[in-house]
């Protein structure tokens, strides 16, 4: 097993590293033809503007990321970034002159546009370098300051429109030493950050239950040794990965690091101080999201440290062939999340991933979970009540951390105060519940300050982004006010100047106007120049009138114009006020978020469970696994209620751990197989479950082999990476895991197949460390012998009628062994020639007469084996003579037709000879 890991990952570490920073690595590295040094873009140049040598700072503070440049409403990039985002962004490389002789490569972008690019440059594995206009322009008396405000990279994503709501956005971080490794990750968006220590040989199956789209490791860590098997055989996906320094994450640095980000002496709290590879790991990760962030990551207020030893481990193959998140031959099919999310917002949804993905070993803390789950199934009334409730509640988690980031809007401010003011409704709610929702009541806390300052201050609607007006509510600051009136009443003036000055001059087409270069101004056509009033003063000239301005009305302009820049002032201070106001509750925020993620997935998984006849399953100590009329969910749910035939399992029970299931082909073996390991997932997750009746032991681990699969990139076999993925099991299994194998043994010759499926099968049976509970369906008929010698292996197959040369599947599992599998049946059914199936029903006809059965090694008389199965009878040489001397290329379809008839009488004849 551990060959078969360190073997994946070694395969594609490359492949992953290039995949996020090859490009950039190729600029930083790259000669000129004449094998010289090309000019980096932070070195000095001669001659160059101000503007130029401005970004050539920015860039050598950031050689690694593309630097998005803010010029007025565009942002640009400059250099080998122009090429690269012109090429990756498919926009205009066009170039500019910033200097003497100097004309530089650019590429640009709106600044309204900028998310939807940088996902695009994201996704492609870049980082960009953010980096804004950080002094008034107004105000400058020379070039604009401007600073890298944020790097944004895969793991540090933080743009709405960039995110799955459904899912996390992990970055995660490792650190090695012997055969231990510590891990870290976080989701910046949602604040979850957690560490653990663990053998290095968990870390692959950690990062995989993660998902992590940034995987940083230390600069002197030879990467391969954890990243490839993070990615799908066959596919070119998985975390993109970032070299750190060392010196991150150095035990004494890292642990400086949480200290003083947390303000403890001590990360005893956290559960890791005597945990050196687990400290290591969360003091890069935060020194790295420090260094990107620009230091605002205030939203991390907690580190968990935890243990995968109290989670059910699931290595890829089994999420892979139990189709949890991901499913179908083309990915389009049902998978179990989609079967189970009855969740109302995305917290409870990002929950319901989580859990699926970790099922639990603590059978009091399933049992906990369970009884939430049936107190919401118990009361369609309560469900309703609470889904009500639900549907209006935001995110709390991103938007608390938006806040606290600071890039919240108003109307998402708004969101989270209309979010918390569900939360005494549900505290009422679930005070029927007692005990068994005692800790989601003691986590809600409405936050009171926080929903009245939020409703004091801020506009119901306020808009998306801060400099429109209208975010504060009347009445919140009467300096605010006062502003608002003045200019109110200063714009009513001018609005009713022109009224006013037409009566008073008599020039009826006067007009009053603005432009940003001369401000309010009063329009006077030609023809009535005569008439202007002494107290109007010329300001422009223009081909058919003339422009002026009066005193008075440059005193209402000045006012209208600094009211308007303070009004700007005042509100954006108020609204980061409030923002900090919030943000000094983030932690019950949290808190109450996490509350209320899980409230929304027990009535999630309630409503599952009464909408598809679910029932609660039952925990036992004797390690049984009995389940009565069990049902896979996901296919019942293509299907539709009623029409997937149920079946019993009996595992576990003296005389029954080992159950070799035979049958035909599309009877149902992989689905019932299947079924059975995804009853005691969902079990493991807190779910009820797809049957009448369920009692089972806790499982430590669910192992699947199941389907073909080959790995063209290391040149694998199918037949290898089924002996790999067997071994896998073979290894790590223990009395107390439940394996589900289909179809050992079926990518190689027939006996070779057949004797290793044997043993494989006795192995899980006999061996002292395991003798689990295992489910074996194959089409090896000769190994339902195992249960004549081998006393827990028992004999099932699925159940089919045969009538009239046609095959009925009846999808039952019944005790015994079938000797059929109706393969050329199924070939019919697949729409294969009428003429292929008839001619492979005569050739499977004298194969099984020629060919003696080997069930169990018994031998029976053996007849003439025919090496080569003729086509024309031999006798007839004639015939075939005739045959061969045909010219088919001068014959006509008719000639060709009766011809045909003709040889088929003459054989018919030969026949009736020879019989």
């Amino acid at each position: 097993a551990g060959y078969h890991a360190h073997n994946l990952l070694d395969r594609t570490c490359e492949l992953s590293m290039a995949r996020a920073s090859s490009k950039q690595r190729e600029a930083a590295s790259a000669v000129n033809g004449d094998g010289s040094a090309p000019v980096r873009e932070s070195a000095p140049e001669r001659g160059a503007t101000p503007l130029r040598r401005q970004y050539l700072e920015v860039k050598a503070r950031h050689p690694d990321a593309i630097v998005l440049f803010r010029l007025g409403d565009f942002y640009e990039t400059f250099d080998e970034d122009a090429r690269t985002a012109a090429a990756e962004l498919d926009i205009v490389l066009t170039g500019r002159d910033m200097g003497k002789g100097q004309r530089v490569p650019m590429a640009g972008v709106p600044a309204h546009a900028l998310e939807g690019y940088l996902a695009r440059l994201i996704r492609r594995g870049y980082k960009g370098a953010i980096c804004e206009q950080v002094s008034d322009p107004a105000v400058s008396t020379g070039l604009v300051e401007r600073d890298v405000v944020r790097v944004v990279t895969p793991g540090t994503v933080v743009e709405p429109g960039l995110l799955d709501e459904r899912a996390n956005n992990f970055i995660a971080a490792v650190a090695l030493q012997g055969d231990l490794a510590g891990l870290a990750y976080a989701d910046i968006t949602t604040a979850e950050f957690a560490t653990t220590e663990a053998p290095l040989l968990t870390l692959p199956l950690e990062l995989e239950r993660l998902g992590p789209a940034e995987l940083l490791v230390p600069e002197d860590l030879d990467a391969a040794s954890i990243v490839g098997a993070l990615r799908p055989q066959g596919e070119d996906s998985g975390p993109s990965v970032t070299a750190v320094a060392d010196s991150n994450f150095r035990l004494s640095t890292a642990r400086r690091t949480l200290l003083e980000h947390f303000g403890v002496s001590t990360l005893e709290a956290f559960g890791c101080e005597g945990s050196p590879l687990a400290t290591q790991a969360a003091g890069g990760l935060l020194a790295y999201l420090q260094d990107t962030q620009k230091g605002k990551v205030g939203q991390l207020t907690s580190l968990r440290t935890y243990s995968p030893e109290r989670y059910m481990t699931l290595d890829r193959q089994t999420r892979r062939n139990l189709e949890l998140f991901g499913a179908g031959r083309f990915g389009g099919a049902k998978t179990l999340l989609d079967v189970l999310d009855y969740t109302k917002t995305p917290m409870g949804g990002r929950l319901l991933r989580r859990w699926l993905g970790q099922p639990l070993l603590d059978r009091d803390e399933l049992e906990r979970r369970l009884d939430a789950v049936e107190w919401f199934h118990a009361s369609s009334i309560r469900r309703e009540n609470a889904s009500a409730l639900l549907a209006g509640m935001s995110d709390l988690e991103r938007l608390v951390n938006r806040v606290t980031a600071g890039t919240a809007t108003p109307r998402e401010v708004v969101s989270l105060r209309r979010s918390l003011e569900a939360v005494p409704a549900m505290l009422d709610l679930l005070a029927e519940g007692g005990e068994v929702v005692a800790r989601l009541r003691e986590e809600l806390h409405p936050c009171e300050d926080v929903v009245a300052v939020i409703a004091q201050a801020v506009n119901d609607d306020a808009g998306t982004a801060m400099g429109h007006g209208g975010i504060v509510r009347p009445g919140f600051s009467p300096e605010l006010d006062n502003l608002r009136s003045a200019s109110r009443d200063a714009k009513e003036y001018i609005a009713g100047l022109e009224r006013q000055e037409r009566e008073r001059s008599g020039i009826g087409n006067l007009r009053v106007g603005y432009n940003k270069v001369f401000g309010y101004y009063l329009e006077v056509s030609n023809a009535n120049l005569s008439r202007v009033p002494d107290e109007y003063i010329r300001r422009q000239t223009l081909v058919n009138a003339e422009r002026f301005i009066t005193p008075e009305l440059k005193e209402y302009e000045a006012l209208i114009l600094n009211a308007e820049e303070r009004l700007e002032e005042m509100e954006s201070a108020i609204f980061r006020q409030v923002c900090r106001q919030v943000a000094d509750e983030a932690a019950r925020i949290l808190e109450t978020a996490s509350a209320v993620a899980q409230t929304d997935l027990y009535r999630g998984l309630a409503e599952a469970a009464s909408r598809n006849g679910y029932v609660r399953p039952t925990f036992a100590e004797d390690g049984v696994l009995e389940i009565t009329a069990g049902r896979h969910p996901v296919v019942e749910h293509v299907v539709g209620a009623g029409a997937f035939v149920p079946n019993d399992t009996a595992l576990g029970q003296a005389g029954s751990a080992l159950m070799v299931l035979t049958g035909p082909n599309m009877a149902g073996k992989s689905t019932y197989i299947r079924q059975v390991a995804l009853i005691v997932l969902m079990a493991q997750v807190g779910s009820f479950v797809p049957a009448d009746a369920a009692r089972m032991g806790i499982v430590d681990r669910i192992f699947t082999r199941v389907g073909l699969q080959d790995d063209l990139a290391t040149g694998q076999s199918t037949f290898m990476v089924e002996m790999v993925e067997t071994a896998a099991i073979l290894h790590h299994a223990t009395r107390k895991s439940l394996v589900v194998l289909d179809e050992i043994g079926r990518g190689t010759s027939t006996y070779d197949g057949l004797a290793i499926a044997r043993a494989v099968a006795e192995y899980l049976h006999s061996h002292p460390r395991l003798g689990c509970k295992t489910l074996f369906a194959t089409h090896y008929h000769e190994l339902t012998a195992l249960a004549e010698y081998l006393p827990n292996a028992v004999n099932y197959n699925v159940s089919a009628v045969e009538a009239d040369g046609q095959v009925t599947f009846l999808h039952r599992i019944v005790p015994g062994g079938a000797d059929r599998s109706y393969g050329v049946h199924v070939a019919r059914l697949a729409g294969l020639p009428p003429p292929l199936v008839s001619r492979a029903t005569e050739l499977l006809s004298e194969l099984e007469a020629n060919d003696a059965p080997r069930r169990g090694g018994r031998a029976r008389p053996q007849a003439a084996h025919s090496p080569q199965l003729p086509l024309l009878p031999a006798a007839d040489d004639g015939l075939r003579d005739a045959v061969l001397g045909l010219d088919i290329t001068e014959m006509t379809p008719l000639e060709a037709l009766n011809k045909l008839y003709a040889l088929q009488q003459q054989a018919r004849e030969a026949k009736d000879g020879q019989g």
